[in-house]
């Protein structure tokens, strides 16, 4: 259990992931006994369609249009049982995030959500190539009554600056993550900052069949990452990182 203290803007993730439950009930029209047998298969079910239908050569089709519900429901059951970790992760947003934030593959939106509410963030535009997920984010932002504050895209605008960029479980979807680095790069202010993680593994066993492991390819990643941005220290036990850009 995190020791830090909850942060008051932020109180709704610990409360109930800032309503994440009900958001999924209104968007999908489902009762709650459906709702908790979904969560109880949803990495079974992500990982058996990953292990028949992905391929690195389509992977953008494969997250735009095979996953389907599934990955709403991974990525939810996770952020509803991880509340410690992702809980730190928030913290560590709200204490570096300025200005205009990009959540870059923002999944189910508990990121851009508790961006749009620090105080220093002016506004955030969230970006996912998922139209389930970009739907129910915008459910999301409407209910919470955040429209004001987050736009949704699935495509940014490459003349685009922003002060913050958060990208979280995405590197180990890219077939080549160190471009995206780069990307982010150009797309910071300078000085901008990067938060973000990464887990270039299949799993023990093989549950991420869509997980990057190619040692080469990782290499050349923290080259770029290396070469391109120094590392901020913070005090959370999680394994994202705030980077500041050179």
């Amino acid at each position: 259990m995190s020791t830090f203290p909850i942060v008051p803007h932020l109180s709704g993730y610990w409360q109930d992931a800032f309503n994440l439950k009900q958001h999924l009930h209104q968007f999908l029209d489902i009762d709650s006994a459906q709702l908790e047998s979904k969560f109880a298969t949803a990495l079974q079910d992500l990982a058996e369609l990953g292990r028949r239908d992905f391929n690195w050569d389509d992977a953008s089709k494969f997250y735009r249009d095979r996953v389907g519900e599934a990955y709403l429901f991974e990525l939810a059951t996770w952020h509803l049982t991880s509340t410690d970790y992702i809980g730190d992760t928030l913290r560590l947003i709200g204490d570096r995030a300025r200005g205009k934030v990009l959540d870059f593959g923002g999944g189910i939106g508990t990121h851009a959500i508790a961006s749009a509410l620090c105080p220093d963030v002016t506004h955030v535009v969230y970006c996912d190539i998922n139209p389930i997920n970009y739907n129910f984010v915008k459910h999301r932002i409407h209910q919470l009554d955040l429209e004001s504050k987050i736009t949704c895209c699935m495509e940014l605008d490459p003349s685009a600056k922003f002060d913050t960029i958060t990208c979280f479980d995405v590197m180990e979807h890219l077939p080549e993550p160190s471009q995206q680095l780069l990307q982010f790069h150009d797309l910071l202010t300078d000085p901008g900052s990067m938060i973000t993680n990464w887990y270039f593994s299949k799993g023990a066993d093989r549950e991420f069949p869509f997980h990057l492991d190619d040692p080469a390819t990782i290499d050349r990643f923290f080259k770029a990452l290396q070469a391109n941005f120094l590392e901020v220290f913070h005090p959370y036990f999680i394994t994202t990182r705030c980077y500041q850009k050179m």
